[in-house]
C-alpha cells in the first residue's frame, strides 16, 4: 500500500473520529440541556411582550371614571401611605393619562409593595407585591427556576452547556458530502420518518444558530458567576460604571434593593408622609417635598414609559426620576429639585461608558425591544426553533435508542479526535467557568468512577478503563 493512500486512510479515521466525538458531546450536552431551554424559550418567549401583558392585565386600573375633582399626587400618595404606615416611599410611577389609578410603590420589611390609588376617592384598588407580579415570575423562572442562587447556577450551567450544543451542532451539520440543498437548506421528504426528522433538526438548527448564540452571550452579563466576573474584570481594567444598568442575576438584584430601601437619615421627612404631606415648610429642619411638582415636570417630559419619580434611598440621596423603558438606548435618568421640582441633571444612555452602551444594546435586543415589533418576532422565531430542535432531538433519540443503553454515540475505537477539539475544549472552560467547572467534575467522576462500573459504564456509552 503506497505512503499517499496510508495518509488518505489516516485521515479519513482521523475525521470519523473527530466526527464522532464532536456527536458525543452534541448528544451529552443535549440530553442535559433539553428541559431547560424549553423552559427559558417559553418564558422569554412571554417576557418579549412585557408591557403588552402588563399593560393587560392592569387594563382595570386605567382610564377610570370620576364624578368629582381629582387629588393631588401628594394627597394620592399619603393615601396609600395610610394603607401601609410602617411603609417607606421608594416610587410613584408617572402616567400619562390622568385617569389611571396611581401606581405607588413602599418598601415594607425589606420587601417591595405596589399600590393601586383611585385618583379621585383615594380607595386602594389594588395592592400587590412586586415580586408576586406576574411578569415577575416569569423572569424569576427564566433566570432562577424559582430556586435562587442555586437556580441561577443550574441556568447559567444550561446556557454554557447550550453554546457547547451550538457548536457542536454546526460542525455536524457542515456539509462535507451533500449533493445539494436537500438535507442541508430544507428537510427531505418521502424519504423514511428517521431521515425527515434528522433533516428537520439539522435545516432547523442552522438557521436559528445565530440568533440562538446572540440570545446566550447577551444574556452572560446577567448570569451569577459569569456576571460577577464580568464585573470584577471591569473594576480592574478602570472600566466600571459607578453603577451598571443590570445586575448579575436576581440574587445581586435583590440584595441591590434590599441596600437601597433603607432610607436616608431626612428620608421620612422628605418623602412627604403622614399629616404635612403636600404642605411647604420644614419638619425637624429639613424641607418637605413637592411630589406635585416633580410628578407634573416630569410628566411634561413625555419619556418613554414606564417612569418613575423615586425618593432617595442609603444609596441614592436624591430624588430622581428614570425611564426604565426596555429599549435601553431611550433611557433616561434626571435628578429633581425636591422643592421646586426642577430638573438639576439628566444622563443619558449616549453618556453611559462604552462597554456599559454594547451590554445595553444587546440586552434591549434579547428582551425583543431594541428594534421595534421585528425583534420581538425574531425573539419567538428563535423560541420555537429552539422548542423545535428539542422535540426532534427527543423523538431521533427514542428512534434510535437500544434496549438497555442511554444512546449515546458509541467512542471512536482507537484513533484520537485530535488537538484541535481539546483546544476548543479548554478555550470554552475558561470563557464559561461554570462550564469549566463542570468539565472537572464530570471528568473526574467518569475517570475514577464511572468506568469502573460495568452496567454504568455500558448504559452511558463510556470507553472502558
Amino acid at each position: 500500500m503506497s505512503t499517499s493512500v496510508e495518509e488518505s486512510l489516516n485521515r479519513a479515521k482521523r475525521r470519523q473520529a473527530m466526527v464522532r466525538a464532536v456527536w458525543r458531546w452534541h448528544f451529552y450536552a443535549g440530553l442535559f440541556c433539553i428541559p431547560f431551554i424549553i423552559i427559558l424559550s417559553i418564558t422569554g418567549s412571554l417576557y418579549l411582550f412585557k408591557p403588552q401583558i402588563e399593560s393587560a392585565i392592569d387594563r382595570p386600573y386605567d382610564a377610570l371614571s370620576f364624578t368629582g375633582p381629582v387629588k393631588s399626587i401628594t394627597e394620592q400618595v399619603s393615601a396609600a401611605s395610610a394603607a401601609h404606615p410602617g411603609a417607606k416611599l421608594s416610587s410613584v410611577e408617572v402616567r400619562q393619562n390622568p385617569q389611571d389609578a396611581t401606581r405607588v410603590v413602599f418598601t415594607e420589611n425589606g420587601e417591595k409593595l405596589r399600590l393601586y390609588v383611585h385618583p379621585q376617592t383615594l380607595a386602594i384598588l389594588k395592592s400587590v407585591p412586586e415580586e408576586q407580579r406576574f411578569m415577575a415570575q416569569v423572569k424569576n423562572i427564566h433566570g432562577e427556576l424559582l430556586s435562587g442562587k442555586v437556580g441561577e447556577i443550574i441556568v447559567e450551567l444550561a446556557a454554557c452547556w447550550a453554546i457547547v450544543m451550538i457548536l457542536t451542532g454546526l460542525y455536524l451539520w457542515w456539509p462535507r458530502q451533500a449533493s445539494g440543498p436537500a438535507g442541508v437548506l430544507y428537510p427531505r421528504t418521502g424519504m423514511g420518518k428517521r431521515l425527515f426528522w434528522r433533516d428537520l433538526h439539522a435545516v432547523t438548527g442552522i438557521y436559528v444558530s445565530f440568533f440562538a448564540l446572540f440570545l446566550l452571550l447577551s444574556g452572560l452579563p446577567w448570569t451569577s458567576v459569569w456576571g460577577d466576573a464580568f464585573k470584577q474584570v471591569r473594576v480592574v481594567t478602570h472600566t466600571a460604571a459607578v453603577k451598571q444598568d443590570w445586575s448579575s442575576g436576581r440574587a445581586a438584584d435583590r440584595k441591590t434593593e434590599r441596600a437601597e430601601t433603607g432610607v436616608s437619615e431626612h428620608a421620612d421627612h422628605e418623602t412627604g408622609q403622614g399629616q404635612h404631606a403636600g404642605h411647604k415648610g420644614h419638619t425637624n429642619g429639613t424641607p418637605v417635598v413637592s411630589v406635585d411638582r416633580m410628578y407634573a415636570t416630569v410628566q411634561a417630559l413625555d419619556l418613554p414609559a414606564p417612569v418613575t419619580i423615586n425618593a432617595p434611598s442609603k444609596k441614592v440621596k436624591d430624588w430622581t426620576a428614570q425611564s426604565n423603558t426596555q429599549n435601553r438606548p431611550l433611557r433616561v435618568t434626571l435628578k429633581l429639585d425636591p422643592q421646586s421640582g426642577q430638573v438639576l441633571s439628566r444622563e443619558t444612555f449616549a453618556q453611559k461608558h462604552p462597554i456599559d452602551q454594547v451590554v445595553g444594546y444587546m440586552i434591549a435586543a434579547h428582551e425583543g425591544h431594541l428594534f421595534g415589533w421585528l425583534n420581538q418576532a425574531l425573539g419567538v422565531f428563535t423560541a420555537l426553533s429552539l422548542i423545535t430542535l428539542c422535540v426532534s432531538s427527543v423523538v431521533m433519540w427514542l428512534k434510535r435508542r437500544p434496549a438497555g443503553k442511554l444512546g449515546a454515540p458509541e467512542p471512536a475505537a482507537t484513533t484520537p479526535a485530535g488537538i484541535g477539539l481539546l483546544i476548543l475544549i479548554v478555550a470554552l472552560g475558561i470563557f464559561l467557568p461554570v462550564l469549566g467547572i463542570s468539565l472537572i467534575v464530570v471528568g473526574t467522576l467518569e475517570f475514577l468512577i464511572l468506568r469502573h462500573l460495568p452496567g454504568v459504564r455500558t448504559w452511558l456509552g463510556l470507553r472502558a478503563a
